[in-house]
């Protein structure tokens, strides 16, 4: 259903719609979807000091808790529930943005300042001449990779990360490696499909070939997942935000990728849509939590990306 959404949503943009026509298109009342999250969480809350205050105390109220403080959420989020409750952002990031910096070198402390942490995205150019990965990443190369770790359980490969087929028929990362030598070389369709890694075994062996940027900060936490990005040509990503909490970066290793970026809600008055072209070698930082974007592949070379999250 999130997917279908995306679609229209994506469409709706293109047709130069407003946020607001984009809302009443899909029936969406911000306020009546507040007040239903906020009465399921008060809910929510007070079950949950109820069976903690009349089972905390034996085992099987024990063995419930633990079991509940395991799972990663009490509620299932949807698009229009997360899209209501995300922090509103400060249209400083795009005010007056007309179009995306590039820079062939830029500082820590530059980067820190203006960028890092400000919403404003930013190309740099020539951050990523030291890696082997423009040498060793193709599909074969991630193929073989993961499948090291394949086991009679489809998803096992990647259990635990977020895996995206966008609009293709791809379940997880096991259909993706399985399918025939002549879909993988793009000659029988045109495919597009994302996923984070979590795999330790995989992530050592992929990040001998690339090195954090150096523009990121020293003291800047990065994420221990890697997200990886591959396909051919034509639509890649629908046009979407992120929920992932932290700003993050992609560099491109192989093919070219134009990004679309669209500024929230709370800033298209006074902000303009945008888009860039990312070329190989190129990487892009990015906050996806605050800027709606999707993403287009340039014919020629399978479109290989892979980058991370800082804070």
């Amino acid at each position: 259903m999130d997917q279908e959404l995306y679609a229209i949503i994506d469409d709706a943009l293109k047709a130069k719609m407003t946020q607001d026509e984009i809302r009443k298109l899909l029936g969406i009342d911000r306020r009546k979807v507040v007040k239903k999250t906020s009465t399921t969480l008060s809910l929510v809350l007070l079950l949950s000091l109820i069976i903690a205050v009349l089972l905390g105390s034996s085992e099987v109220g024990k063995n419930f808790l633990k079991d509940l403080g395991e799972e990663y959420c009490l509620i299932d989020h949807t698009l229009s529930s997360l899209e209501f409750s995300r922090p509103l952002s400060s249209c400083s990031m795009c005010k007056s943005l007309t179009s995306i910096p590039r820079v062939e070198n830029i500082s820590q402390e530059e980067f820190r300042k203006h960028y890092a942490y400000t919403g404003i995205p930013l190309v740099v150019t020539n951050a990523t001449s030291k890696w082997t990965a423009f040498k060793v990443f193709d599909f074969k190369f991630l193929k073989k990779l993961y499948n090291m770790s394949l086991s009679s359980r489809p998803d096992e490969v990647n259990e635990g990360c977020q895996f995206f087929p966008y609009l293709t028929n791809f379940k997880n990362l096991r259909d993706l490696f399985e399918m025939s030598e002549e879909r993988a070389d793009l000659q029988e369709d045109q495919w597009y499909v994302g996923w984070s890694n979590c795999n330790v075994k995989v992530m050592r062996i992929i990040r001998k070939h690339y090195k954090r940027p150096e523009f990121i900060p020293d003291d800047s936490e990065s994420s221990e997942l890697d997200w990886i990005f591959v396909g051919g040509h034509g639509k890649g990503a629908q046009m979407h935000i992120d929920y992932v909490g932290r700003p993050s970066w992609q560099a491109q290793i192989s093919g070219k990728k134009t990004w679309t970026l669209v500024p929230p809600p709370e800033c298209e008055t006074v902000c303009q849509s945008l888009s860039v072209t990312i070329n190989k070698g190129e990487i892009f930082a990015i906050d996806t939590n605050q800027w709606y974007h999707s993403t287009y592949i340039h014919p020629g070379e399978m479109s290989i990306t892979i980058g991370s999250e800082y804070d």
